[in-house]
C-alpha cells in the first residue's frame, strides 16, 4: 500500500474507533458497574457562530465529546490497524 491508502486507512480506523467507543460507553450508562465507561470530557464551541446574510443562514460550531471507552476505541482501533497493515 501506498503512504496515502494507509492514512485514509488508519483515518478509518481511528474514526470508527472513536465513533463505537463512544456508542458503547452512552450505552454503559444503563449497567451500573460500567458506568466509569462513560466519565468523560466535553469541549469546544458553547455558541456557535451565525452568519446571516438575509437569504442564506450559516451556523457553524464544533464540539468534541471524549470518553473512557471512546479512548479505549481508539486505542483497539490503531492496535488493528498495526496489524492489517503488516
Amino acid at each position: 500500500m501506498t503512504i496515502n491508502k494507509n492514512f485514509w486507512l488508519l483515518l478509518i480506523f481511528i474514526l470508527s474507533g472513536i465513533v463505537i467507543g463512544g456508542l458503547l460507553g452512552q450505552l454503559a450508562t444503563q449497567v451500573s458497574y460500567l458506568g466509569w465507561l462513560a466519565y468523560g470530557m466535553e469541549f469546544g464551541t458553547t455558541n456557535p457562530f451565525t452568519l446571516d446574510m438575509g437569504l442564506l443562514n450559516l451556523t457553524f460550531g464544533l464540539t468534541f465529546k471524549m470518553n473512557i471507552a471512546s479512548i479505549i476505541g481508539l486505542l483497539i482501533a490503531v492496535f488493528i490497524y498495526r496489524k492489517v497493515v503488516r
